[in-house]
């Protein structure tokens, strides 16, 4: 499996949504660096289940141990290890998807490609309970990026068919980024918001799932950074983006909008003001060849609605090879847009760092 990434920082995720424990190895990080332990608890509980009545009941707390690489509050040089515990599953929920795929899961092709032995409990090494890592070294790379003035944020845009506003992608400020993050369900319109709720439970009454749009920000990012053609920032942050379980479309700026406007329309015309230069617009989402130009970093995930659903669905006995169909039992969100919100900006995190990381080795 596939579970390491990083250039000048280099993720290895571990274990299954119902093992003994998930976790990540974070090698590459410079040494001395004082680590906000409490900063990273807040970052998890943002993306920890059981908190309301939109997510799953799991009550996972999402407690992580630092087993290496921390030492007397800062960084030592080596590789930071953390294990978070697993203490909420109930793996007699998945025993009838030994042999029934779910529909919309990984159930079939994690059974074909790993011939029939990957875990598939709570979907094993492909579940979004994977993220919990994912979201505890996004919460140390974004607290290296605030110490260089790189703030981070994000909104739902979207839920279903109920929209909330835009970023303004040339006007964004920083700590309005940082204001969304302290709401239970992070939208600019918090009228917007409890129609989201609305339409979640609406879902729900059917026994169905919703999902939705994140977009999210990135401000005060050095321009410079990335590098054409494979290296680019869009390519290098949709990678890390399509690793996350239900990330399903990516797009930068006006995204697939700008399909419909003319190079006029399109263009970002620069200016210069003290001697910084920028653009009227962001329709290219603060990059520009691969590289960034100084302007907020703009993008949207699109999030796919939850596959467990309580409906009866078609799917196949894989191993009587034959139709069936089977209903889905167990703990599951309605929608996780709003737990996905964190994951997203871990994400951009991980990536903006491992870019200026990469650059002050260069240099």
């Amino acid at each position: 499996m596939s579970g390491i990434w990083g250039k000048s920082i280099r993720l290895s995720i571990f274990g299954e949504s119902h093992g003994k424990a998930i976790g990540i190895n974070i090698d590459g990080l410079p040494p001395g660096f004082e680590i906000d332990i409490d900063g990273i608890k807040q970052e998890m509980a943002r993306r920890a289940p059981g908190k309301s009545i939109l997510s799953t009941s799991r009550a996972e707390e999402d407690e992580f141990e630092i087993i290496s690489g921390f030492f007397e509050g800062r960084t030592t040089g080596a590789p930071l290890c953390a294990i978070i515990k697993n203490t909420d599953s109930i793996s007699a929920h998945y025993s009838e998807m030994q042999a029934k795929m779910r529909p919309g899961h990984a159930d079939y092709t994690g059974y074909v490609k790993y011939k029939g032995f990957n875990d598939y409990r709570g979907g094993g090494h492909f579940s979004g309970r994977l993220t919990a890592p994912l979201v505890f070294a996004g919460a140390i790379a974004r607290q290296m990026l605030e110490k260089r003035g790189v703030i981070i944020g994000s909104h739902i845009k979207s839920i279903g068919s109920v929209q909330d506003e835009a970023f303004d992608p040339v006007n964004i400020d920083a700590q309005a980024l940082k204001s969304i993050r302290d709401k239970v369900l992070p939208v600019i319109d918090d009228q917007i918001g409890e129609k989201m709720k609305e339409a979640v439970l609406a879902a729900m009454e059917q026994a169905d799932s919703l999902g939705g749009i994140i977009e999210c920000a990135a401000v005060n990012v050095p321009e410079g950074l990335g590098d054409p053609f494979f290296d680019s920032v869009e390519s290098s942050l949709s990678h890390l983006l399509f690793s996350i379980p239900s990330v399903k479309g990516v797009e930068f700026g006006a995204g697939f909008d700008i399909a419909y406007m003319r190079g006029s329309e399109a263009n970002d015309e620069l200016y210069i003001k003290d001697g910084i230069v920028k653009t009227y617009t962001n329709n290219n989402g603060g990059i520009l060849g691969g590289i960034t130009c100084g302007m907020p970093l703009v993008f949207r995930a699109a999030i796919k609605p939850t596959p467990s659903i309580g409906r009866e669905q078609r799917t196949v006995d894989i191993k009587g090879k034959k139709n069936t169909s089977i209903q889905v039992s167990g703990r599951h969100d309605p929608c996780i847009v709003s737990r996905a919100v964190p994951v997203v900006e871990a994400a951009a995190a991980l990536v903006l760092l491992d870019f200026m990381l990469f650059e002050s080795r260069v240099k």
